[in-house]
């Protein structure tokens, strides 16, 4: 089992940044796959940004792809992302996810999310 909580959500205004981090606990951190996914009221929760677990390989939507960067800290069992010029359009419950196998899933394991809202 692995357990994840996230941090750092809140509010920004339009073209400016935020960072989002994702706390695990468990089984070892480091032989998982990190994911960032969103769901906005009314949409479906989609893909955000992915890393290998050694933090190798990364993958982004093509919405969010120069403008957000996901990394982790295995030492520590700490993923980020890093927004950027962040849009309304980003507004969404970010949520962290953990998986056992390729860097894109699927994922097991995910977090209570934590909100994000981008004011215009």
């Amino acid at each position: 089992q692995v357990q994840l909580v996230e941090s750092g959500g809140g509010l920004v205004q339009a073209g400016g940044s935020l960072s989002v981090s994702c706390a695990a606990s468990g089984r070892t951190f480091s032989n998982y796959a990190m994911g960032w996914f969103r769901q906005a009221p009314g949409k479906e929760r989609e893909f955000v940004a992915a890393i290998s677990w050694s933090g190798g390989s990364t993958y982004y939507a093509d919405s969010v792809k120069g403008r957000f960067t996901i990394s982790r800290d295995n030492a520590k069992k700490t993923v980020h992302l890093q927004m950027n010029n962040l849009k309304p359009e980003d507004t969404a419950v970010y949520y962290c996810a953990a998986g056992g196998g390729t860097t894109l899933g699927p994922f097991d394991y995910w977090g209570q999310g934590t909100q994000v809202t981008v004011s215009s």
